[in-house]
Formats: structure tokens, sequence, C-alpha cells
């Protein structure tokens, strides 16, 4: 395979991901949209499209691979975006040195990828995506070993597609909480999408077969697939005197006009970055005429979703940009993970630069490493506030120490443990004892939270209904009812069966401030000794979150 097709198979597995996505998040075990497994894999795989788009089509594939895992790795979103970040990692390394891809360096690559995701997780599990990359890579490696057929590389990879699909099927019998939703492994589902589309490409076929990963119903399935929005991170950075604007649309256009179109483009402006394939193309540009930009379209076809911005505009403090000039790193600086514009609030009065997360917005590692930059300082505490952001976090630290900066990332995985950190940190204190301090603190406080689930599932509490209310307890669901408030009181009571001084109760959005003075009201009847204090956190999903220390 050539860079060329290399190229294709990139974009044709974002398409591929991009039609899957929706039913890949479906195939959370839980009842609670927070599972994004899908959306987390399809953002992780655009920016790797993103950032291999910038390297020259006459490239060897090693260089390609290099910066396709470079982008994978900076656009990682939660734990499932970084195991695939780390496949492609063991991909890059084995293509370091070739000039393309062949049978041999396809089982490498698949080899070397799996031992990168078993690495990647702390403790791994069968009946994940682990399973199925290690049946996919032991497959092909059979293969080539077979001779003959075997060792052309659509074999190899059509062993592989087989052999990860049977995984797949098999991943409910390896967890039970598969076999009760009825599903498979969302992340293998996953992988298993991004290499049927290698398989479709050296086959030339095209993916008319419909996916039965859930329930034995075909997955709803888009019109085409998605071509990837160009982020101002992944082109030049901003020069004084450069282009004044960003110029983006997508394209319909046959291959042969876009050959005519790119050095039109580039004689306006620069950062041109054109991706896609099939007649649909996605076009970025800077230049100082937009109009110019537009016009240059319409001669090779039929540009639409036109968007023209002005730099001034551009707020990059949530796209990983790089400050021009390097200041000297200095101080101690805090990064907070935040699930509503109140807790951003709550975190920011606290002194730390906060990056949005939470269910639905999880960041990405390019965003927390931009967010360690900007703090300025020479030691930094990052806390992720978030199980599924801990190890993004701590990719992005890895990034960051690289560049000289001291990085610690506390195992924060709730908003509230996040908030009984910060309500300790000194940042006159020596670094390490303000880590300790606000670890220790971290470390003391149960979480617990109220929500409503959007499906029937079956949870460690019993089986719920869509509609019930659910209450967690240091994140396992612990209750089932039908009222928020009496569901949010016996989650409070579950949580100081363990003693406790102070409860922080955590209003979300959606208008619950009544449920937080409820419960408030409820504990200053039943425990007039614990002090009470409830905070607007203004986060979706979860109309209550609860700490006690």
């Amino acid at each position: 395979m050539s860079t060329v097709s290399a190229r294709r198979w990139a974009v044709a597995a974002l398409g591929a991901l991009g039609e899957a996505r929706e039913e890949i998040d479906a195939l959370n075990v839980f009842p609670v949209p927070d599972g994004d497994t899908g959306t987390n894999m399809y953002l992780t795989l655009e920016a790797a499209v993103m950032a291999a788009a910038t390297v020259p089509e006459d490239a060897p594939v090693g260089r390609l691979a290099d910066a396709f895992a470079r982008g994978a790795l900076l656009g990682a979103r939660g734990n499932s975006g970084v195991i695939g970040a780390q496949m492609l990692r063991g991909w890059a390394d084995v293509l370091a040195d070739r000039d393309r891809l062949d049978a041999a360096a396809a089982v490498q690559g698949l080899q070397r990828a799996d031992e990168q995701a078993w690495k990647a997780v702390n403790d791994p599990v069968e009946g994940t995506i682990l399973s199925v990359s290690r049946a996919a890579a032991q497959a092909a490696a059979e293969a080539l070993r077979g001779g003959g057929e075997g060792g052309r590389l659509r074999e190899v990879v059509e062993a592989a597609v087989g052999a990860a699909r049977a995984a797949l099927a098999r991943t409910p019998e390896q967890l039970p909480a598969l076999a009760a939703a009825g599903v498979v492994d969302a992340g293998g589902r996953g992988f298993v999408v991004v290499l049927e589309s290698l398989l479709d490409m050296l086959s030339g076929a095209s993916r008319n077969r419909p996916s039965r990963a859930r329930g034995g119903r075909p997955a709803s399935r888009g019109l085409r697939p998605a071509l990837p929005a160009v982020p101002l991170s992944t082109c030049d950075h901003l020069t004084a005197g450069g282009p004044g604007y960003e110029v983006m649309y997508l394209l319909n256009a046959d291959d042969a006009a876009i050959a005519r179109l790119r050095p039109r483009l580039s004689e306006l402006g620069d950062s041109l970055v054109v991706v896609g394939g099939s007649g649909l193309w996605n076009v970025h540009v800077h230049v100082h005429d937009p109009g110019a930009a537009i016009e240059a379209a319409l001669d090779f076809g039929r540009p639409h979703r036109i968007r023209v911005s002005h730099f001034s505009e551009h707020d990059t403090s949530h796209q990983g940009h790089v400050p021009e000039e390097p200041r000297p790193l200095e101080g101690k600086g805090l990064v907070a993970c935040a699930a509503g514009p109140g807790l951003e609030e709550l975190f920011a009065s606290a002194g730390a630069l906060v990056v949005p997360g939470g269910p639905g917005r999880r960041p990405s590692t390019a965003q927390l490493l931009a967010a360690v930059r900007r703090t300025g300082a020479h030691e930094v505490a990052v806390l992720p506030n978030d199980g599924d952001t801990h190890s993004v976090a701590q990719a992005a630290a890895v990034a960051a120490r690289a560049e000289g900066v001291r990085v610690t990332v506390l195992p924060t995985r709730a908003q509230v443990q996040g908030l009984a950190a910060v309500a300790v940190h000194d940042p006159a204190r020596d670094f390490q004892d303000d880590v300790v301090a606000m670890s220790s603190a971290a470390g003391q406080a149960r979480d617990g939270a109220v929500t409503v689930a959007v499906k029937a599932g079956l949870t460690t509490a019993g089986e719920c209904r869509e509609g019930d209310v659910l209450g967690v307890v240091d994140g396992d669901f612990a209750v089932i009812g039908s009222d928020l408030e009496a569901v949010a009181v016996q989650v409070v009571e579950n949580l100081l069966t363990g003693g406790g001084e102070l409860v922080t109760l955590v209003v979300g959005a959606g208008g619950h401030d009544g449920l937080g003075k409820a419960v408030a009201a409820h504990l200053h009847r039943t425990n007039p000794r614990v002090e009470v204090s409830v905070l607007a956190g203004g986060q979706p999903r979860y109309p209550l979150l609860v700490g006690v220390e």
C-alpha cells in the first residue's frame, strides 16, 4: 500500500466511524449516556486525519503514519481515544523505516498495535477492544505464515477482519455486563469498523452491508461519510502581517478539479489543507481576500457550508494553540476539568485554569496540554475530575514533561473530589506538599450523584426502566427509584454511613435548585452536626452531585 492509498484508508476509516458513531455510542451498557465511545473514537481519528493532511503528498508512508499517530494522541478523548492513539503509535513504529505497507508490515503493525493497547490499560480485561485486537493480530500472523495467497496484503487483512468480527461476537460471553445488556463491546466494534474499511479499500468493495452490532438490528447509517472539520491547531501558526481570514467550505468536485484548485488557492494564501474524496472535499485556507478563495472554488465545483472567520474572532484557548513567543516557565500552576459553567467558576475562583469537560464534551489531550502550557508554570497539577479523562490527562502530562514542565495528575475521578482538592490548594506551599494535600483531600471525599435513566438497563442495583431515577454511590449505581428527592436523600444517607462532617451538594442544569434545598433541609433535620454546602454547578445529565468529607 502506497502513501496515497494510506491517506485514502484514513479518510475512509473516518467516514466509516462517522457512520457508525451513534451505533457505537448506543452500545453503552449503562442506562446513562456517559460512555460516548463512538464519539471519542471518531474525534480522535478526526484529529489524526487532519494531522496527516499536513504531510506532503510525496512523503513516505512512515512519515505519514507518524503524523497520524501524533495527531491521534493530541486529539485523543476518553479511554477509547487514548487506547486507539496508542495502537496507531504501534503502527507508526513499524512503518518508520518503510516506504509502503505490505503484508509483513501489516502483521507487524497489528502485533505492535496490540502490544501498545494492552500496555495502555492499567487493568486489562478480556471482552473488550483488547480481545478483539489480540485476535486480529494472531490471525494475521497465521495467515502470513501460511504462505501462498496468505502472503498477500489483502488476504492477511481479510484474516484479521474475520478474527476480529468473531472476537467481537464473543465479548458478551466474556463480560457479564455486555451479556445482560445484549450488546457487544463498543471499543471492539470501533476497531472492527476501522479494520473493515481497510479490507474494503484493498478489495475495492463498497460498504453496503448492514451492521448488526446491537440486538441483531441494522444500525442507522448516514447518507455519506462525514468529512473532518479542520481545526486551527492543525495549521501553520499565525504570524504578524500574515493572512487575516480563515476560509473553510465543503466542495463537490472531482479529483481532477481538486488538482487544479490546489495551486490556485496556494497563490491566494497559506495553511492550505484539502481532504476528502469520492466527489466531496473539505477545504481550508488562510487568505487576505476570502472572496477570491470562494470564487476560485466556483470554477471547479460547488462550494457549500462556507465559513469565513477573521482571526480576531478565534478563541484559541481550547484548540491547543501554542503561544508564538515562548515565555520562561516559572512558578506553580493548577489545571482543572469542569463539567458545567458553575463548576468552571468554582474551580477558577480557587486559582485553577479551567478546561470544560464532563460527559459529552470530554477534553482532548491537546486541550489539556494547551492548558498546562497556558499556566506558564514550571510545576503543574492537573485535576481530571472524571475517570474517563484521567488517561487523557496522563497522555498530556507525558507530552508536557518532554517540554520541561513538571506535571502531576491527581486521581480525581469525580467533580466533587476535584472541589475537595482545590479547597486545600495553597499556591504558596511547596509543590509536592500541595499535591499531597490535594490528593489526600480528594481521596477522603466520597462521591455520589443522581441522574435519570434514558433507557432500560441492568445496573448493580438491579434492572431499571427508562425514566427511573438512579442514585450513584462511589461510581456504582446503588439506588433505583421514581422520585429525585427520595433517591438523592438515600444517596446522601448511604455516603454518610462511613462518617462525614461536610456534605457538598452540586446542583445541575435544568432548574433543580429545589432539589438541592430539599436535600439540605433533610440533612439539617436529621444530621444537624453535618455542615452542608449547596453549590450551583450547572452540569448536564446529573441533577445533583454529592460529596461527603
